[in-house]
């Protein structure tokens, strides 16, 4: 007699790594979105972070030509990438950053931040070394670190008329394990920036340890009151890697292009350099049309990034408005970056809060612990919706929350 097949879930545990032990089963979020799709329900959709799906103005004709070159025809691996698409750029921060030169060697071209991060944690960190990272922020990072082996320690962002760095928190959080602190500047999705004196704590906190600085600039150039914001890559005093990408600052993430550059001291900054070569050359993971594109591609933003400042600008006031009439709920601070956060009475977990809105109004917002944040009653909703879109969504919003209104009251977070 054969014996008895053992169940699957023995089979996944003997099969499959640790590493990739996740919950893959749609949560009961995801699941009221499927149900009311699958009946044929329109939904606001107030959480859409895809550029590319927003009404915009896209020169569709320049992006496209600019793919087609006779030259991705010959094959030419560069680890770093293509010197023509690092000094495109090495151009862009001399031109957006006040004449701040990146010397194209010390950079290396990835197909997404992602990658960056990935590259980055292999560089630094041993199986189960620590990296610091903010709270809240995007939950991606817990998969990077999933993959690396590598563990995550959060440490708080605080808000008192706008979001702090807990920078006491980082001296009861490290240990002999620590690699490197995160920051995302400006942080997602919280929208507030790094300020000179958090830089200068970070930088004093990172000499102390020995540890290095990880800084996600994505969202840099929407800095909602135009003005420009210092890059990290231009910090010297420790080792520091800075990424960015097309994704935002060109809003086309559909063309795998970012990048991370390395500064700090020398004798950290050549040995970094060296190790992260060797990682980006094992891979070769960029195609050759999107890096011979780059200079185009990047001069795309003088296009792009007026209209999602404009859309993001738009949205925000209408969105104050409407609070203000309502007085159910406030938004928080907020200086650049794509998201609003609001604080709201809190009758009942996040989760079940906005599966309860989108099934009873069809508006999609995202709860507060999506992103980490420390309790119940914080909805976070995207400023690039269509603003016929997200006037209506917001104003279902709220007149679905203001019955609520009388029953509790708002806390600071």
């Amino acid at each position: 007699m054969s014996a008895a097949a053992p169940p699957s879930s023995i089979i996944s545990v003997r099969m499959f790594s640790q590493r990739s032990h996740w919950k893959l089963n749609p949560n009961p979020f995801t699941q009221a979105q499927e149900q009311l799709r699958a009946a044929g329900q329109p939904i606001l959709d107030l959480t859409v972070s895809n550029p590319t799906c927003v009404d915009l103005h896209y020169e569709a004709e320049i992006i496209l030509q600019a793919l087609v070159s006779p030259e991705a025809m010959r094959y030419n691996p560069q680890p770093k990438g293509l010197l023509r698409a690092r000094q495109a750029v090495s151009d862009y921060y001399r031109k957006q950053h006040d004449e701040f030169d990146v010397d194209p060697e010390s950079m290396i071209l990835t197909t997404s931040t992602s990658e960056g991060y990935s590259y980055i944690f292999r560089l630094l960190c041993n199986p189960q070394d620590e990296i610091l990272v903010p709270r809240p922020s995007y939950p991606l990072f817990e998969f990077l670190a999933d993959l690396e082996d590598v563990k995550l320690v959060p440490y708080p962002l605080l808000y008192d008329h706008g979001w702090q760095i807990d920078v006491p928190s980082l001296y009861q959080k490290v240990s002999h394990r620590t690699r490197a602190v995160v920051v995302v500047h400006p942080n997602n999705p919280t929208g507030s920036f790094v300020s000179d004196s958090e830089r200068t704590q970070l930088n004093h906190f990172c000499r102390e340890y020995q540890l290095s600085l990880i800084v996600d600039e994505v969202f840099l150039t929407y800095a909602l009151d135009g003005a420009s914001r210092p890059t990290f890559a231009a910090n010297r005093e420790v080792l520091t890697f800075t990424l960015s990408g097309l994704s935002k600052i060109s809003a086309l993430p559909q063309m795998k292009l970012a990048w991370l550059i390395t500064s700090g001291p020398a004798d950290r900054t050549r040995p970094a350099l060296d190790r992260l070569e060797v990682i980006a050359d094992t891979y070769l993971s960029l195609n050759a049309p999107i890096q011979l594109a780059a200079p185009v591609l990047l001069d795309q933003r003088h296009n792009l990034q007026p209209l999602l400042l404009d859309r993001i600008r738009t949205n925000l006031e209408q969105l104050d408005r409407a609070l203000a009439r309502a007085g159910v709920c406030r938004r928080l601070a907020l200086e650049g970056g794509w998201y609003a956060v609001l604080r709201v009475p809190v009758t009942q977990s996040d989760e079940q809060l906005v599966i309860d809105i989108v099934r009873k109004t069809g508006v999609l917002v995202h709860p507060g612990h999506f992103y980490e944040f420390p309790s119940d009653g914080f909805l976070v909703l995207s400023l690039i919706p269509p603003p016929a879109t997200f006037h209506q969504g917001i104003t279902r919003l709220l007149d679905y929350l203001t019955p609520e209104a009388g029953t509790t009251s708002l806390n600071n977070p």
